[in-house]
């Protein structure tokens, strides 16, 4: 039996489409395209009609992709996240999408973002039995889940995500000194459950999925090894020096200078300021030594829900 799964992010659409067989489970086929549905409109909480015509031609092609690996309608699970739950157009933009390429969109809650969250990274590294914190920073939303291999302590969805931050703070490029100090005092309001969270649960290690974690894996291993990780490794350590190697690069230059970073990719060039600037905030407010990576997230966090149906 073959599925097809997509997630329908704020900045990126993926698709992933498998097969289940006796012998388990294949990828046959998986994309990233940037859609970026909230542009424009997020913080207004609306989807502009430049952004949804944006939406169509990506799912127009994902569309094809699902007729060629013949994959039926049925099994095929499209997931709207931040950008559509929040939007007040939202039933629209989902029976336009439904009209043009017969694809239904089911929005899911924070909640149940975070925890499809868990059940995708739990796929992709060895939690093991200590505590963590996985950080999953999309373009309109960011979800915090305190867990362990086993089970599930504490998790959150906050409205912070990276298209809102780039349009409410990143106004010059480089971001400056000032927007920097403007953004932490706006996370340490924002983010006191997480602290508060944290302070009873004491997770010892960061586990970034996916996003931009994946950009500062590939940054580190160019500068490290001069070459980008195998497609097949799907957890990773980020060493905390590497990393604030990368927030210094990445929060002192321009777009073009950090097109030039070894591992930089186009969809995430200006994105990746403000998460490297949250993902710093984090590791300080709740003194974390060890950040991990999994490229596994959401999308592989729907495919075990839609396999256990």
């Amino acid at each position: 039996m073959k599925y097809a799964i997509i997630d329908l992010g704020t900045n990126t659409f993926h698709l992933l489409i498998i097969e289940q067989n006796p012998d388990g489970i294949i990828s046959l086929f998986k994309t990233q395209i940037p859609a970026k549905i909230g542009k424009a409109g997020i913080n207004q909480g609306f989807i502009t009609e430049e952004a949804t015509q944006r939406a169509l031609i990506v799912l127009r092609q994902f569309r094809q992709r699902i007729d060629e690996f013949g994959v039926e309608l049925s099994n095929t699970k499209a997931i709207g996240t931040s950008a559509i739950r929040n939007a007040k157009n939202a039933k629209e933009f989902c029976a336009t999408v439904k009209k043009e390429t017969e694809i239904t969109i089911d929005i899911i809650s924070g909640d149940r973002e975070a925890e499809l969250i868990y059940h995708g990274v739990r796929q992709g590294i060895a939690l093991g039995e200590k505590i963590s914190v996985i950080m999953d920073i999309g373009g309109g939303s960011v979800e915090f889940i305190i867990c362990n291999a086993s089970r599930i302590f504490w998790k959150q969805s906050f409205e912070i995500g990276g298209q809102r931050l780039l349009e409410q703070f990143v106004l010059t490029d480089p971001i400056s000194p000032s927007a920097i100090r403007r953004m932490n005092d706006y996370f340490q309001e924002q983010l006191l459950p997480l602290v508060n969270a944290a302070h009873q649960y004491a997770p010892q290690t960061l586990v970034g999925s996916s996003g931009s974690f994946d950009t500062l894996v590939d940054m580190d291993f160019m500068h490290r090894l001069g070459h980008l990780p195998s497609p097949s490794q799907t957890g990773f350590e980020i060493a905390t020096e590497e990393f604030y190697r990368a927030y210094h690069l990445l929060t002192t230059q321009n777009h073009e200078e950090r097109m030039t970073i070894p591992g930089m990719i186009e969809l995430r060039v200006d994105m990746i300021v403000p998460g490297v600037v949250l993902i710093d905030h984090v590791l300080r407010s709740l003194n974390i030594q060890q950040i991990r990576s999994s490229t596994y997230a959401l999308k592989e966090g729907i495919m075990a829900w839609v396999l256990s149906a």
